[in-house]
């Protein structure tokens, strides 16, 4: 059973109320006094639950609002459980809406949580969020926490993960490997997702020395059929790329259809390389080589995140990146003794 403030207050001789304002710093207490509370927490093994003193310093209505969007997003388990797990233990509740990347829907979720008076929001935006979402939020003053899309920082605190040098990672391995024509299918348009992924093929592109014409760049808009369409057009051309790289796992899911349609192997006909992992990556023939988000961190750190901001409403904006690591398979031809993985942050981060 764990410890309680009561638990804590018995044990050092002081009333519970003693016994929060030492913890929360929210009243002057003697030192000799402090250091019998301090004595009795590590006696007792009380953990204070920061996000519960948090919320209840608030607006009070214990719930914190989630907008995100499974279609872009397919590991939202993956995202969501750290922050529900975290919400649910300290008695809040977790309020997730779908914004189907479509700006109206995620205006009227926006709009319904700030109607329910949420204590926080964390946020995934849509790529027009910045038109009328974001000034809203930032008129509000409701603790924000933007997750996976990083805007111009300075003014939420974001968290998500290191696009540009993993994804210039994988240029590097299949660099390594003698392509010279490498092309990349890109996400949906004004996803800093999307920009960054690509800003990570450039780099890479260019740091071994290769040409990228505009036809090795093609648009899968982060969707499984146009990705297919892509391949599709980059396979008609007379000069065919030698290794391929969707810029999500959607898209990779389609480029995969399309090549068993057109009756061509990995990595015979063409190497892949995609950005996401897959949770079953290793069970396709032959295993996919993938960048793999560590969702999990990423959503607890956004709880963490969105806890010091209630707490601290005038501390400076923060933004961070999470590492995302390379997982090395046959996909790209490398042979089956190659090793499970390597970092994809071999030349350092960005």
């Amino acid at each position: 059973m764990n410890a309680r403030m009561s638990d804590v207050a018995r044990a050092a001789g002081v009333s519970v109320s003693t016994v929060s304002h030492v913890i929360n710093g929210t009243r002057v207490v003697e030192p000799a006094t402090v250091e019998r509370v301090n004595e009795a927490i590590l006696q007792t093994g009380y953990r204070h639950n920061r996000l519960a003193s948090a919320l209840a310093r608030g607006v009070g209505t214990q719930s914190v609002g989630v907008a995100l969007s499974a279609h872009s997003n397919p590991y939202l388990a993956d995202l969501v459980m750290p922050i529900e797990a975290a919400l649910t233990q300290h008695g809040s509740l977790m309020l997730l809406g779908e914004t189907h990347e479509d700006a109206a829907n995620e205006h009227r979720l926006i709009n319904a949580f700030l109607d329910r008076r949420v204590d926080g929001l964390i946020l995934a935006p849509t790529p027009s969020a910045g038109e009328q979402t974001l000034p809203i939020l930032e008129k509000s003053g409701l603790p924000v926490v933007l997750i996976d899309r990083i805007i111009d920082p300075g003014r939420f605190d974001q968290v998500g993960s290191d696009n540009v040098e993993p994804m210039a990672g994988i240029v590097d391995h299949l660099a390594a490997h003698g392509h010279t024509r490498i092309a990349l299918i890109a996400g949906m348009t004004g996803l800093s997702t999307s920009a960054e992924r690509r800003e990570g093929y450039l780099r890479g592109m260019r740091r071994n020395g290769l040409p990228t014409p505009p036809g090795l760049i093609v648009d899968g808009g982060s969707s499984g059929s146009e990705a297919g369409l892509a391949m599709e057009r980059l396979w008609s051309r007379r000069s065919r790329p030698t290794a391929v790289i969707p810029a999500n796992n959607y898209m990779t899911v389609g480029v995969l259809k399309w090549l068993r349609q057109a009756g061509l192997r990995v990595p015979r006909d063409v190497a892949l390389a995609g950005f996401d992992d897959f949770e079953w990556s290793d069970l396709i023939d032959p295993p996919l080589t993938a960048v793999a988000q560590n969702w999990t961190t990423i959503g607890q750190r956004a709880i963490e995140m969105l806890t010091d901001r209630i707490a601290h409403p005038n501390r400076p904006f923060r933004t961070e990146r999470i590492v995302a690591s390379l997982m090395v398979r046959q996909s790209c031809g490398c042979p089956v003794d190659a090793g499970p993985a390597s970092s994809a942050h071999q030349h350092g981060g960005s």
